[in-house]
């Protein structure tokens, strides 16, 4: 009778031994799931997690093709590129002052804070990323020694690019300007025209489109690209990467005043002027973008 009590009670232990153990599995077992389950959920909130969207005004060439060259760069930092084409100066600075858009890329600071003076806006710069060296473009004329008495050159007829345009031509010995014309320079502001040069003052965008009804055409870096021309190779002159004119004449990021320090801003101006955007400008636009 011990014999079987004995027996009894060590079958017993062994049984509840093997349940406490099969319990010690499980539990085990629940105390890890949930640590595996939030593994992966942590990846699939990274891989779904949602980028925060800039709107940005740009012109055609070179800006809009820079930022989606930049784009994929910027949603490594978490933000999403909404690019909007303008073919205009005006439209761009407009739709950012109100709000609409975050930022515009397609201006240079002497234009910028000529349209703030004349339209009432309030934008500033939140980076300088290149500049495109304005350039005197053959029309009907080959070089500058074929320009007759009576020629006419067309010119962009902005305040700021009027004023470089002018410069330049001054530069290369077809004028002369007033002493203190400067960046505000005008026709009237010629007090030597040897060749009496007539100036057809056009906007910006459409200097080229008479190119082949004018003896040379005063050209943006950007407007020269859109016509077909290189600069290294088609250029009669252009400014010098060292000049004073590339350091003021410098393509910017402009945004609303107050919003220079965001950081989606701060994040859109690094990308854009770090060294993979540089290498793509350089190897892109044959010296009619230049990093700033």
């Amino acid at each position: 009778m011990r014999k079987k009590i004995l027996a009894s009670i060590l079958g017993a232990t062994f049984v509840i031994g093997a349940l406490v153990g099969c319990g010690s599995s499980d539990a085990t077992a629940d105390t890890q799931a949930p640590a595996e389950e939030a593994t992966a959920d942590e990846a699939t909130a990274d891989e779904n997690k949602e980028l925060t969207t800039i709107k940005i005004a740009a012109s055609a060439t070179p800006h809009a093709e820079i930022l989606e060259y930049a784009a994929p760069l910027l949603e490594e930092k978490g933000y999403k590129l909404d690019v909007t084409v303008f073919d205009d100066y005006v439209q761009p600075n407009l739709v950012v002052d109100s709000g609409e858009f975050d930022a515009n890329y397609f201006q240079h600071v002497p234009y910028l804070d000529s349209f703030n003076e004349e339209k009432g806006t309030h934008l500033v710069n939140a980076g300088g990323i290149h500049y495109e060296p304005f350039g005197i473009y053959p029309g009907q004329k080959a070089t500058l020694d074929d320009i007759e008495d009576g020629d006419t050159i067309a010119i962009p007829n902005d305040t700021t690019n009027e004023a470089r345009a002018l410069l330049l031509l001054q530069d290369n010995g077809l004028l002369t300007l007033k002493d203190d014309a400067g960046l505000t320079a005008t026709v009237n502001d010629i007090t030597e025209n040897p060749k009496n040069i007539k100036f057809e003052e056009l906007e910006a965008a459409q200097v080229a489109r008479v190119k082949d009804e004018v003896a040379f055409v005063v050209l943006n870096g950007n407007y020269a690209l859109e016509a077909g021309y290189s600069v290294s190779k088609d250029s009669i002159a252009y400014e010098s990467a060292d000049s004073e004119a590339a350091k003021t004449y410098v393509n910017i990021i402009a945004v609303a005043e107050g919003h220079e320090n965001d950081e989606g801003i701060k994040a859109l101006v690094e990308v854009l002027t770090s060294d993979d955007v540089r290498s793509y400008i350089e190897s892109t636009y044959d010296g009619a973008v230049v990093p700033f």
